[in-house]
């Protein structure tokens, strides 16, 4: 057998570093991180605020942090499991319903500082108005001239996510400039987004527009309606919703608009919650399991009613308080009579 070098030798190991934890769980990127937090030491204790979009398989989030010494405070939130109260009956996860969600997080990020930047209505806009707020591709929001005030400014923070064109990130994008948040980035990676031949930018704001209102999903279910059973697998929960194809683009306009009227609406005290683990005929008063401490009276009440139960004459409230006192005077008297024998005692021994 020839020579083999070994490469995990002791002193590999021995250098060995691992990772930190959440790199390890594909949850930080601390390469971007670092980057996404540094600010200039200039500007002292100048908050730099993230605009965090995270997806699972059933939800949408997005927040606002912004990073202190040894911890992230959440300045805002918003979830697609919210989008019910406005109007949304299912599709949480699609690209449509992520703008609902940064359009949502970027009212309440307004509404909270008190800012005037209400962004675009796309449903009011002509398509060949859409890219009015690029400048050489770059996004460029105009300010309030009637406040002073700057817009509320965030970096787009999309962990180990994949920024490829299209992805339901830049969907949370779109909604989160469209409801008055001023995020630096461009306009290569929305849907209908294509380099030429010559590599020059192209951009569709048809195929944009479609996306944001849900026109990919109402074609899919126009295509799958020609096999019943691909489509009731694929849609049971729009055809529970009554959903229907041509139902979504009116869905979403009226959604964003409800949005827009009252971003901190709350849930419906009837609604089970996003879990169903809820009662909808519950008593919504709390409840309090602690039991009260008795007075002196609430007792001698209970003893009087045993007392009345088991056949006993009746006892007034006076007579109960003249018998507590009657033991107390026996003892004053008692008492004196003692102090008397001692003194004649006493004086019997002078004698």
């Amino acid at each position: 057998m020839g020579f083999v070098k070994v490469i995990k030798n002791k002193a590999y190991f021995k250098r060995y570093q691992v990772k930190f934890k959440r790199r390890r769980e594909c949850k930080t990127d601390y390469y971007a991180r670092q980057r996404l937090i540094l600010q200039d030491k200039n500007k002292y204790n100048t908050n730099k605020y993230r605009f965090v979009v995270r997806f699972t398989n059933t939800d949408i989030v997005c927040q606002i942090f912004s990073s202190d010494l040894d911890h992230d405070n959440c300045i805002a939130s918003a979830y697609a499991h919210e989008l019910p109260r406005y109007g949304v009956k299912c599709g949480f996860t699609n690209y449509a319903a992520a703008y609902c969600t940064g359009l949502l997080l970027a009212r309440r990020v307004n509404s909270k500082f008190k800012l005037n930047y209400d962004g675009e209505v796309r449903a009011e806009l002509d398509t060949e108005e859409w890219g009015n707020e690029y400048f050489d591709g770059e996004f460029n929001m105009e300010d309030d001239e009637e406040s002073g005030k700057n817009a509320f400014t965030a970096l787009l923070d999309v962990g180990l996510a994949r920024t490829t064109t299209g992805s339901r990130l830049f969907g949370a994008l779109k909604g989160a400039c469209d409801g008055g948040v001023d995020i630096p980035h461009s306009n290569r990676r929305f849907p209908g987004s294509s380099v030429d031949e010559e590599g020059e930018l192209q951009v569709d704001n048809e195929v944009q527009r479609k996306y944001i209102f849900g026109g990919h999903v109402a074609d899919y279910m126009r295509k799958l309606q020609e096999n019943e059973e691909d489509y009731k697998r694929q849609f049971s929960r729009y055809i529970d919703a009554g959903v229907g194809a041509d139902d979504l683009e009116k869905m979403y306009t009226d959604a964003h608009a409800a949005i827009r009227a009252d971003p901190f609406k709350k849930r419906d005290p009837s609604r089970l919650g996003r879990f169903k683990t809820g009662d909808p005929k519950r008593s919504r008063e709390k409840k309090s399991y602690k039991t009260a401490r008795k007075g002196r009276e609430d007792k001698a009440d209970a003893i009087r009613q045993t007392l009345l139960e088991m056949g006993k004459k009746s006892v007034s409230v006076m007579d109960w308080k003249e018998d507590d006192e009657a033991p107390a005077e026996e003892k004053v008297e008692e008492k004196v009579e003692a102090e008397e024998e001692e003194d004649d005692d006493e004086d019997d021994d002078l004698l």
